[in-house]
């Protein structure tokens, strides 16, 4: 596609003001990039984050970085993917050259382009109708009815897959399934806690079911979120209340003394506590959720050591899009991965600033924007 084009997106004009549905000119792409018309995008708390300012970004800029869509152009030298594929988005586009890169940790890479929120050429596609640039969130900015992306953002899924649900796969669905699977390696037949059931820690037990653990127990102050989780394969749920030590001498009950493997999926002090305090000897304590800049924990050391705990961060669970996408698909037309069961609610664009209100609250599970 050769001409500009106009579309409708979120903006975010700056931190702690409500997105702006925009009319932007969206340029055509150039060598090494994609344009994507997109099918669905995700809300995710990542987000809700930047929206109230727990973590600054400049603006003006294009939100979502959580999205399926087709490919409708390439640019030159793109081999992959080909006009007309279906393609999940991955919010992290490896640089390439530094040394997690080198070493195969893409996931690690601390000079993404993603982090800039702009093309691989330090620009973006974005323009207002008076020419005024307008950044794209990770480089993909999903919440717009169309974008241009890094090629290398554009995963190829398999076909057939419900666009809401591989939209959760380029974030909430790696993220959740991948610290199981990948940065925990959770062997079968092991015993796991979830704290927190979102999207992320949804997709931890869905990939506790697919690693084989034996028990699997999950926290929420929310009954229907712990019923969801049951029906994913959860074995045993406690309902959280403001009393830390209830729900720690839950989790002990129901695994023996604690679980081997633990996984913190909201990122908050109290529960980061809870994930650590709920260790056994030998176990681990997986931190998924994220928390607003600043934000400390605390744990007691001596046992800590005395007992080899260990504490693993997991980020975008050590996600390689363009190997995991696929099988992350492949598994749901399989039914071995329920990702449709995690959207609750099908929202138009203009109702981005209502889905963060009620994500707020801490209502529901998945929005997914629907175009």
């Amino acid at each position: 596609m050769s001409d500009h084009a106009t579309v409708n997106a979120a903006v975010l004009e700056r931190p702690g003001a409500p997105l702006a549905i925009e009319r932007l000119v969206l340029a055509p792409p150039r060598p090494g990039e994609v344009r994507v018309r997109m099918l669905a995008s995700g809300v995710c708390h990542s987000d809700l984050h930047v929206r109230d300012g727990d973590w600054e970004r400049p603006g003006p800029i294009v939100m979502g970085h959580e999205g399926a869509g087709l490919v409708e152009a390439v640019g030159r030298g793109v081999e992959s993917p080909r006009v007309g594929d279906t393609v999940a988005l991955a919010w992290l586009i490896p640089c390439g050259t530094c040394r997690s890169c080198r070493s195969g940790r893409t996931w690690e890479c601390p000079v993404s382009p993603s982090y800039r929120h702009q093309m691989l050429d330090g620009t973006t596609r974005f323009r207002r109708p008076g020419g005024d640039p307008v950044l794209a969130y990770c480089a993909i900015s999903t919440m717009a009815e169309a974008a241009v992306v890094p090629a290398l953002a554009a995963i190829p899924i398999p076909e057939g897959l419900d666009p809401a649900a591989a939209a959760l796969i380029g974030c909430c669905v790696a993220t959740g399934v991948g610290a199981v699977t990948k940065t925990a390696a959770v062997p079968r037949g092991a015993t796991v806690a979830v704290i927190g059931l979102g999207g992320v820690g949804l997709s931890c037990v869905m990939g506790a079911v697919l690693a084989g653990a034996i028990r699997i127990v999950v926290v929420d102050r929310v009954p229907a979120k712990l019923e969801l989780a049951r029906e994913l394969g959860a074995t045993d749920v406690v309902l959280a209340d403001d009393v830390p030590a209830s729900s720690l001498a839950a989790l002990r009950d129901a695994t023996d003394g604690g679980p081997d493997f633990v996984f913190e999926a909201i990122g908050l002090p109290a529960t980061v506590e809870l994930a650590i305090g709920a260790l056994p000897v030998g176990g681990t304590a997986v931190l998924v959720g994220m928390t607003p800049y600043g934000v400390c924990a605390s744990f007691e050391v001596f046992p800590f050591v005395d007992g080899s705990r260990r504490i693993l961060g997991s980020n975008y669970g050590f996600a390689e899009p363009p190997i995991d996408f696929p099988r992350y698909a492949r598994l749901a037309l399989d039914g071995r991965l329920p990702i449709e069961r995690l959207v609750d609610r099908r929202i138009s664009l203009g109702d981005v600033e209502d889905a963060f209100d009620r994500m707020r609250r801490g209502e529901g599970v998945r929005q997914v924007i629907v175009f």
